[in-house]
């Protein structure tokens, strides 16, 4: 990976290659953090965190419902997200990673003795799956692993431990020749992929599933936002594979995927298997805001 200098943990900056941790951290073994995606994207005007308050919104919230108490106020983190951009002076696009977790101290599945701690990464990052399928989209396969069902895990938290069905997704989709896994819930709708929410587009409408079996995804919010402004009709419900198969265009939302394309579902090619001209209208317009070139979502930006 592209390493950086500077990593903050616990209120300072330690070295990348110092900010380590002991073989018995409790979230090692038990699998309890939380952790965000965020990114921070070269503007004219400087590097810029995008939605740097709801990324960090959404961190607490995951902690408040795993049953962690952070080490460190909302605020101070947020402050050290820039703090630790300026330190590593970047030159290129960057992902951040903040993560609170259960550090050395006791063993065992009761969790509320263990140390809390909280550490910020950040290094240059660019498209996560690919410049070229940012333009020409991805293969992706149904996976035999069904998404968290909400009576066994807290789907609302972005917690490490909920991402090793998506791990295993992912895997079974690399090793079997696709780009990236469409996951679908205990009641066979599609819920999300292994780390992205989905659209599809028929008939000129925009639709998303409901975020009852998927984490409650910020990109997605924006993308939502983003067709109501361009008079894009919208429909929030559930979706089944085969009506993907049949789409007129379908794409991937996230922090790392932005927005990325579906050329293809289990074999069948959806629309003309390339990007189709409302995910290409909405990607522009996406990367308009992230770049600071749309002044009236310019708040959604943190300049460094």
């Amino acid at each position: 990976m592209n390493e950086a200098k500077l990593i903050w943990m616990d209120g300072e900056m330690v070295p990348w290659h110092e900010a380590k941790v002991h073989v018995l951290t409790h979230t090692l073994h038990y699998g309890n953090a939380v952790f965000e995606g965020t990114r921070a994207y070269q503007t004219k005007e400087g590097l810029a965190i995008f939605r740097l308050e709801d990324h960090c919104r959404r961190l607490y919230n995951s902690a408040k419902i795993v049953a962690i108490e952070p080490n460190i106020d909302y605020e101070t983190v947020k402050q050290a997200h820039i703090d630790l951009l300026r330190a590593n002076d970047f030159s290129a696009n960057v992902y951040i990673r903040p993560l609170i977790y259960l550090g050395y101290g006791v063993m065992g599945l009761y969790h509320k003795h263990a140390p809390v701690q909280t550490m910020i990464a950040a290094w240059e990052w660019g498209a996560y799956l690919g410049e070229e399928g940012l333009e020409n989209g991805i293969k992706v396969c149904t996976s035999s692993i069904t998404r968290n069902p909400n009576r066994s895990t807290f789907g609302k938290a972005k917690a490490a431990a909920n991402y090793l069905n998506s791990q295993m997704a992912k895997y079974e989709a690399i090793e079997n020749g696709f780009e990236e896994a469409l996951m679908l819930d205990e009641n066979g709708f599609a819920a999300e992929g292994t780390g992205e929410c989905l659209f599809i587009v028929r008939d000129g409408k925009l639709i998303s599933p409901p975020n009852d079996n998927s984490l409650e995804s910020i990109t997605q919010a924006t993308v939502l936002e983003l067709a109501a402004d361009m008079g894009i009709e919208v429909e929030r419900r559930n979706i089944t594979r085969d009506e993907i198969y049949i789409a007129d265009e379908a794409f991937f939302t996230g922090t790392a995927a932005e927005l990325t394309p579906i050329n293809s579902l289990d074999h069948r090619i959806i629309g003309n298997g390339r990007r189709g001209p409302v995910t290409e209208k909405l990607q522009s317009v996406y990367f308009d805001v992230v770049y600071g070139r749309n002044e009236k979502y310019k708040h959604y930006l943190t300049f460094i």
